[in-house]
């Protein structure tokens, strides 16, 4: 037998349990805090938060070794640092040997002979001697004994017992050239004038009383030499001092009435002036060719010979005899100087006996610089320990490890820095060898250069590395952000509102309250029958 309920029972009866499914359903959002809790709640929001949230816990896994990667960055940058320094310690010792003692109690030095009247300002000298002619003897024309002519000569007169002129009497219109100038014998006139050009009128006419020593003046006027030109033992000596050659050509009779001839005479030059003088490479500098002498290119000064030695680690200077010493400057101390040659180191060069003196070490010096090299050794070896010492976790980028960055969860988003090797070998830097190394300047600025080098290249890869350790940490970021866009979207989802579920449990409640309300007065009828019943 079954139970029979009233239709309006049973309304009320489905009323209320419908009711408290609902409220079950609000009390379970509430508890948990969302309103999907399982696919039957909303299959399309579930799959969708759970795959944000699947994605979000991949991208947060990937972090750690994120994290990883920035340390193995920041180790190596600050390896970098300390090599940085390490390197401006060796550069410091370097340093120290350019402000020490050469090292060499003399230098490599070679020495001409004393050059005549050579100074700073004119390695040439006084050398040139005077440039002379010599003419032959000439007589006068006494009949009775003649003798040679002297300054005092007349060029003109009449031959007799006790007569002085000259024995051959110059014709008229003869031309005697000297140095391009001209000397004219004429019989118009009986003095001496010289036109505006230079040229000189020497009258030889009746009544004329000049003698040889006006020829003589005269000659001198056109060389500028004084009274360089004489007449001794009846010959003629002409003279155009040290300042230029000597010409001298004739027409008419003049030559001969004078005992000269037709010709050039070249001044004697200096004993260097126009000589060469070459240098093989000194201590890796540059061969020197130099020519002495005052035109283009050739050297007379003491400046401009240093100038030309410079590049070959060389330098000069002269003493107040005129002697020229050539020396190794301290970059190259602990060279000899290169081979000589040249028409200067002929026989007949002033450099041809000189013998090249090879440097003389200074013990004390050297012993201090023998220090340094061990000192200079001793941060190397640091800075070979510093490059292995600069890991972390395992991956060391200055010992040519690499590093590989994964940023998202298919693994097609990554970065790989590639490591160096910066030990000594890799910065391109060496250890030095005592007695051998540090002997000189030129020795230290070879160092000096490869630790600038070292230094370049240090500043150059702590910049990318700093330029990857921006990318990693905004990646870093990139994913943080992004896990929480992912959360947040599978929470929009997924959660529950509690002030609507609040206010639906107790508007529920209230529901409940009345449909167990309603259910009472629905079972009222069957209570009449009840009371007629008893």
């Amino acid at each position: 037998m079954s139970v029979v309920l009233s239709a309006s029972v049973r309304q009320n009866l489905l009323s209320l349990q419908s009711t408290a499914d609902l409220l079950a359903t609000t009390q379970s959002r509430l508890s948990t805090g969302k309103k999907v809790n399982s696919a039957l709640d909303n299959p399309t929001n579930f799959f969708t938060a759970q795959g944000l949230d699947n994605r979000a816990n991949d991208i947060s896994n990937l972090l750690d070794g994120i994290g990883n990667g920035v340390q193995v960055l920041q180790a190596a940058n600050t390896g970098i640092t300390s090599l940085q320094k390490l390197v401006d310690s060796a550069k410091s010792i370097a340093n120290q040997v350019l402000q020490s003692p050469t090292g060499y109690s003399t230098k490599s030095t070679v020495t001409s002979t004393a050059i005549t009247g050579a100074t700073a300002n004119n390695l040439l000298g006084t050398g040139y001697t005077n440039n002379t002619v010599a003419g032959t003897a000439v007589l006068n024309d006494n009949t009775g004994t003649a003798v040679n002519i002297t300054a005092s000569t007349q060029l003109v007169g009449t031959a007799g017992a006790a007569s002085d002129n000259l024995s051959t009497a110059i014709t008229n219109g003869s031309v005697l050239t000297v140095n391009g100038k001209t000397i004219t014998f004429s019989t118009a006139q009986t003095t001496s004038t010289t036109d505006t050009a230079g040229n000189v009128t020497i009258g030889i006419g009746t009544g004329s009383t000049l003698t040889v020593q006006s020829v003589l003046s005269a000659i001198d006027g056109i060389t500028g030499t004084g009274t360089a030109s004489t007449v001794a033992a009846g010959k003629l000596t002409l003279s155009t001092g040290t300042t230029s050659d000597l010409t001298i050509a004739g027409s008419g009779n003049v030559l001969a009435a004078l005992g000269l001839s037709a010709g050039t005479t070249a001044r004697v030059p200096p004993a260097i002036s126009g000589q060469t003088l070459t240098i093989a490479a000194t201590g890796g500098g540059t061969p020197t060719s130099i020519t002495f002498g005052t035109g283009t290119g050739q050297i007379s000064t003491l400046n401009g010979l240093n100038s030309a030695l410079a590049a070959n680690n060389l330098q000069a200077s002269i003493d107040s005899t005129g002697v020229i010493s050539i020396t190794t400057t301290n970059d190259a101390a602990s060279s000899t100087i290169g081979t000589l040659g040249g028409s200067a180191f002929t026989a007949t060069g002033p450099f041809h006996s000189a013998a090249i003196a090879a440097p003389v070490a200074d013990p004390t010096s050297q012993s201090q610089r023998a220090g340094l090299v061990a000192q200079y050794n001793n941060v190397l070896a640091q800075i070979n320990t510093t490059a292995q010492d600069a890991s972390f976790n395992g991956v060391n980028l200055l010992n040519g490890d690499t590093l590989k960055l994964t940023f998202n969860e298919t693994g097609k988003s990554t970065l790989s820095i590639t490591g160096v090797t910066f030990n000594t070998a890799g910065l391109n830097i060496s250890s030095l060898a005592s007695g051998t190394d540090f002997l000189d300047n030129a020795s230290a600025n070879k160092v000096l250069t490869s630790l600038n080098a070292a230094s370049s290249t240090l500043r150059s890869e702590a910049s990318t590395l700093g330029s990857n350790l921006s990318v990693v940490q905004i990646r870093q970021d990139f994913n943080k952000n992004l896990i929480n866009v992912l959360q947040t979207g599978s929470s929009n989802l997924t959660l529950a509102d509690t002030n609507e579920e609040a206010a639906n449990s107790q508007a529920l409640s209230t529901r409940q309250s009345i449909a167990v309300s309603a259910l009472s007065l629905a079972n009222q009828s069957q209570q009449s029958v009840l009371q007629l019943l008893r």
